[in-house]
């Protein structure tokens, strides 16, 4: 079996009947490791025990006592920050169930960071047993941003972390942003003769993906969203990448980052959408659900778009929690 994401940590999680994702006391402890958690040199004794005693029982509850003991106030913000994630990890039957709950109910103050990394280890789950290289790499665009770069008339998307690299270390300038789009050329783009490298370097996200208009990759991210939403709500979709809405009455839209949120509910609203906005609208699908009776023939578009600094932040949650009421059937529900 073909192996890949493995710093999603999902080798140290169980499996349900129903193939979703068990907490385990491993994956907790990758949390106890981090750097913010780890209590330094000058710590007190008190984080120095708390840490011991949760390392020994991950699941421990933790009074509010032990955390306002701490002498560090930073020390009490991180704490509190992962004990209140584990917590909601811990009251869910799986980790699918948990992000559900995270995304109807509303993330409060879980960082962005643990979501991501929770949406990582999940996407590893919805695409295991692929052996595509191509739709694994699409399946990196639903947690982590994406840098747009346009060469020869195509769409080039790279890993926006792997782009940047040191410029989080200094201050943007023209010059640098100017150099983040040639680092961006310089990487390998996935091809077919290529392709069968991209399981060796799946955990350094360093391989470009070519997005171009009535290319594969398009078809490949169409194939994650369908098992996406097969995977997360039961639901069975056909979607299908397309040029152009050509349905002047639409039934429904999902934006599926904030850009396309922002311009399909102008667009909804007939009102006014500046050139610039339209120009962002890098693809667009159709969604199609041939088993729901109610809505089979009535299709639902998708827009991703990049924001004006040229990047692809999907947010997947989007099509959990957005479709229409019909499309999510008895049991389901909504937020």
């Amino acid at each position: 079996m073909i192996d890949f994401w493995v710093s999603s940590g999902h080798l140290l999680l169980d499996k349900d009947a129903t193939g979703q994702l068990v907490l385990t006391d491993e994956f907790l402890k990758l949390y106890l490791a981090r750097p913010e958690l780890v209590p330094p040199e000058e710590a007190c004794a008190a984080e120095i025990a708390l840490h011991a005693r949760l390392l020994g029982d991950p699941r421990r509850v933790v009074g509010t006592g032990m955390i306002d003991a701490l002498a560090d106030p930073d020390a009490r913000e991180n704490w509190r920050m992962m004990l209140g994630f584990r917590d909601r990890l811990v009251r869910h039957a799986s980790l699918e169930e948990a992000y559900l709950a995270l995304m109807r109910e509303g993330v409060g103050r879980t960082p962005p960071l643990f979501v991501a990394q929770l949406l990582h280890v999940i996407m590893r789950n919805v695409l295991d047993g692929e052996t595509d290289p191509l739709v694994v790499r699409a399946g990196e665009m639903m947690f982590r941003p994406q840098r747009l770069t346009l060469e020869a008339g195509g769409i080039l998307l790279a890993d926006e972390e792997i782009v940047d690299g040191e410029e989080q270390a200094r201050e943007r300038s023209p010059l640098v942003a100017m150099m983040g789009e040639h680092k961006a050329r310089q990487l390998d783009v996935l091809k077919p003769e290529t392709s069968e490298e991209y399981w060796k370097r799946s955990d350094q996200f360093d391989m470009v993906l070519d997005f171009s208009p009535g290319g594969p990759a398009r078809a490949a991210l169409a194939t994650v969203m369908e098992r996406w939403l097969h995977h997360m709500l039961g639901i069975t979709a056909n979607v299908t990448p397309i040029e152009r809405i050509e349905d002047e009455a639409w039934f429904w839209f999902v934006g599926l980052d904030a850009e396309s949120t922002r311009t399909g509910n102008r667009l909804w609203r007939s009102e006014k959408v500046s050139q610039d906005q339209l120009d962002r609208v890098v693809a667009l699908y159709r969604l199609e659900l041939p088993q729901n009776r109610e809505i089979a023939n009535r299709p639902i578009y998708l827009l991703l778009s990049t924001t004006t600094g040229r990047t692809v932040v999907m947010k997947p949650q989007n099509l959990l929690v957005g479709l229409p009421d019909a499309a999510y059937g008895v049991g389901h529900g909504r937020a």
